[in-house]
């Protein structure tokens, strides 16, 4: 990374291209580890994987099947811990008075932007400008609000308050587990009342919330890794029947683990 901007090769810079928008498509993405911005906002598709965005002090799931705008000059960074990854990247030049752009949106890619994503393959990485490239990606760019029917933003909240680090650690770690509240109060040598009350302050979610949604989020990266059967996932991650996970995650995602599952039709 150099001055925030996002390399496409030793020498070339991303808010350096002379182009009003720009294709970057990449096998088993490898992003910086540090958070950076740049002056370009971005469409993120993932077409394969999984990928975990990293802002606003929040980290938000993006499985495959999904993308997300990010506006101009937001700090923010990627991870990702899956074994095999296709992202496909949309860099553009953010000049519209329209309040969408100018807010991150999460949210599953109708098929006919899928198409257009991977049409747009052909101009991946190339920065010499084609008046054909342009009027294609700036009808992706003013369509977005209309495909985006609806945001789906699956984020786990990060707290700021330092006593609440090893309790999320450890939710994160043993997500699969029967979690005994009492002793994460225990361990973050807190009250239960009072590790209830600075949790709900921080996240804006209770502890017993936290954990069902750290629990459906990860389930989400098994369904879209096409190993497991919805039955498998629950049980991976600590649901006792299939018919509570699947009520758990309608409840919180407002859809069925099946619209998750890798390469759904």
């Amino acid at each position: 990374m150099k001055c925030g901007m996002i390399k496409i090769s030793p020498t070339v810079l991303v808010d350096q291209i002379p182009k009003s928008s720009f294709v970057w498509y990449e096998d088993d993405w490898v992003h910086e580890a540090d958070p950076h911005s740049h002056k370009r906002a971005q469409l993120v598709y993932v077409e394969e994987g999984f990928q975990y965005l990293h802002i606003d002090k929040k980290i938000i799931l993006l499985p495959q099947n999904h993308a997300a705008w990010i506006p101009s000059n937001l700090l923010h960074k990627t991870t990702t811990e899956a074994t095999s990854i296709r992202l496909m990247t949309l860099f553009f030049d953010v000049e519209e008075q329209d309040a969408f752009y100018d807010n991150i949106c999460i949210f599953t890619v109708p098929v006919v932007l899928k198409e257009m994503l991977k049409y747009a393959a052909k101009w991946s990485k190339k920065q010499e400008y084609s008046i054909e490239e342009e009027a294609f990606l700036l009808a992706i760019f003013r369509e977005l609000p209309n495909f985006v029917k609806h945001s789906l933003t699956l984020s786990i909240p990060v707290p700021e308050d330092s006593r609440l680090t090893v309790v999320c650690h450890y939710i994160n770690k043993h997500f699969c587990e029967d979690i005994n509240i009492i002793e994460l109060a225990e361990a973050a040598n807190l009250s239960l009342r009072t590790l209830e009350r600075i949790f709900k302050k921080e996240t804006g979610i209770t502890v017993l919330k936290y954990i069902q949604l750290v629990k459906i989020i990860k389930s989400i990266e098994y369904l879209g890794t096409g190993e497991y059967t919805i039955s498998e996932v629950a049980h991976k991650v600590g649901y006792k029947s299939l018919q509570a996970y699947s009520t758990s995650f309608y409840m919180l995602i407002k859809e069925r683990p099946t619209a998750f599952l890798k390469f759904r039709i």
